[in-house]
Parts: structure tokens; C-alpha cells; sequence
């Protein structure tokens, strides 16, 4: 099972919904790319990450380019800006998914303030994904 997760910037969202998924299934081959790459990841996305046991500080931020002559089972898209200027992939993608979140990224004030909100959008994105691997993607697999 092959999953493209895409965002505009893919340096915090996709990065964090590309490390839950991975951490649901060994089986399903995850990439996540971003219509406008940042060419990094959010540090703060890393540490919210890495407080509930998941590592993606491994993970590169690399533009939707790079992806678009594969064929994949899913193309998902986590923010609006990637939903609406998603590349078309000509027919190789089975089913193509809308799931947005809030970018914690554009929070502003004090540290644990923007914490909390990087916390409340990664649990957001486990339990949405962790939705969509459990009513579409497990029962494919087996």
C-alpha cells in the first residue's frame, strides 16, 4: 500500500500525519511532499512527535515533484492551500482524500502556548488518520 501525504509547506502536518501512519502499519509505504516544500521540518513538530515516541526528525521535506510519476493507493492532502493546488497525477491514484487540519505553524505568542496548539493538531491528526487506517486502509490490507 502506497500513501502520498501532501501539504504546502511539508515541514509540520504532513510530516506528522506521514509519522502516525507509518507507526500504524509497517506494511503501508508512506511519503509525504509538499506543493511548496520548505525544505525542512518544524522543530516543534519533531518535539511534540518525539514526546509521544515517534521519531520523524528523519524525514525530509521534499516537493510533490518528486512523486508525481509513481502510482499510489492514496494521495492525502492535510491543509486547503495543498487541497487546492494538488497536482493532478493523470490517473494513478485510487483514491485521492481531503483530511485538513489547523497549521500550528502560524501560532504566535508564548512557548507553551504554541505548544499546546502544536499538541492539539498532532492528537487531531492521530485520531483522523488513525480513523482512515481503521474504516479504509487495515481491511485493504488483509
Amino acid at each position: 500500500m502506497n500513501v502520498l501525504i501532501l501539504c504546502t509547506g511539508n515541514s509540520c502536518r504532513s510530516q506528522m500525519a506521514h509519522g502516525f501512519l507509518q507507526s500504524f502499519d509497517s506494511r503501508i509505504a508512506v511519503s509525504s511532499a509538499g506543493t511548496n516544500a520548505s525544505g525542512k521540518l518544524n522543530n516543534k513538530a519533531v518535539a511534540v512527535m518525539s514526546e509521544i515516541g515517534i521519531d520523524i526528525s528523519h524525514h525530509t521535506s521534499d516537493s510533490v515533484q518528486k512523486y508525481l510519476g509513481e502510482e499510489w493507493d492514496y494521495v492525502i492532502t492535510v491543509c486547503g492551500g495543498a487541497n487546492e493546488s494538488c497536482p493532478a497525477f493523470m490517473g494513478k491514484v485510487k483514491h485521492r482524500l481531503h483530511i485538513g487540519f489547523d497549521d500550528p505553524s502560524e501560532t504566535w505568542g508564548e512557548e507553551e502556548f504554541v505548544l499546546k496548539e502544536f499538541r492539539r493538531v498532532r492528537d487531531q491528526i492521530r485520531d483522523g488518520f488513525y480513523k482512515l487506517y481503521e474504516e479504509q486502509i487495515k481491511p485493504q490490507l488483509q
